[in-house]
């Protein structure tokens, strides 16, 4: 079975399309974590207890976890997220070419699905998108403000370079097992893009702390009713709200607040679904 097919799956099983991102950041985890022996795990298998039932997927952000210490948590992360029968998307935006592209596609064996980066074109992605029943998630129109730096630059046949990008993750579909990171930050793009490939899903981050449109990010995020919108901060960090917020070592409390976040935010998006 496909990726796409078991995340499908999954949402059903949540009835949620929420993706919660697992970034760690070592400066803002709590004291009910802090004296573990790895306590970005500790905080992950909280987070986990706390929110795997309004769950889609959950996307650790490689960059939280590049260190001995780190790569250990990333495992014991990811393992615990399947023992919830929760899918885990590695967003790492790799792309590079030969020996180095098939070493970064060797994370797979671990992880369900990757983000990867087009810039060196399709041959760099291949050893991505050979792995048939892996999802990959090529960069299409992200969420930051600089994205237009160069996503939205015109091309001289016509065109702009995301729109292009997206015409080629979709040729490159051989497998079923594409889709694309297009941003709630900017609904127009959004709607675009779907427009002009109608039967990939999309990951779509910047609803949560970014603001995004969540509306936007249904509407146009899903095909037949497959895709992901995800939140970081604003549901992992969300008990930074609590009395006290990071230095309380009541952990139902801090924690209890991701779940509620996570919750919200499945309930939010249910109602454009």
């Amino acid at each position: 079975m496909g990726f796409f097919d078991r995340l499908r799956e999954r949402i059903a099983a949540a009835d949620s399309v929420v993706s919660v991102g697992l970034d760690p950041d070592p400066d803002r985890l709590p004291a009910a974590v802090a004296d573990a022996d790895l306590p970005r795990w500790a905080f992950n298998r909280r987070i986990i207890d706390a929110t795997h039932e309004h769950a889609a997927c959950y996307k650790p952000n490689a960059a939280f976890y590049e260190d001995a210490d780190g790569w250990r948590a990333l495992r014991e992360t990811v393992a615990y997220a399947h023992g919830k029968d929760v899918p885990v998307l590695l967003d790492a935006k790799r792309g590079d070419i030969g020996n180095t592209a098939r070493q970064y596609a060797e994370v797979l064996d671990e992880v369900d699905a990757i983000t990867v980066n087009p810039y060196l074109g399709g041959d760099s992605l291949q050893p991505f998108l050979s792995r048939e029943e892996k999802g990959v998630f090529v960069l299409c129109r992200t969420s930051n403000p600089g994205g237009a730096d160069l996503q939205d630059l015109e091309l001289a046949d016509g065109g702009l370079l995301y729109e292009r990008v997206a015409a080629l993750a979709d040729a490159w579909n051989e497998h079923g097992n594409v889709g694309l990171v297009v941003g709630a930050t900017a609904p127009e793009e959004l709607e675009a893009v779907r427009e002009s490939v109608p039967d990939l899903p999309f990951l779509v981050p910047g609803v949560g702390a970014q603001g995004g449109d969540a509306e936007a990010a249904v509407e146009h995020g899903l095909a037949d009713g497959v895709g992901l919108v995800n939140s970081s901060r604003g549901i992992i960090f969300a008990g930074e709200e609590v009395p006290d917020g990071r230095e309380t070592d009541d952990e139902e409390a801090y924690f209890g607040a991701a779940g509620r976040a996570a919750r919200d935010l499945k309930r939010r998006l249910n109602e454009y679904r």
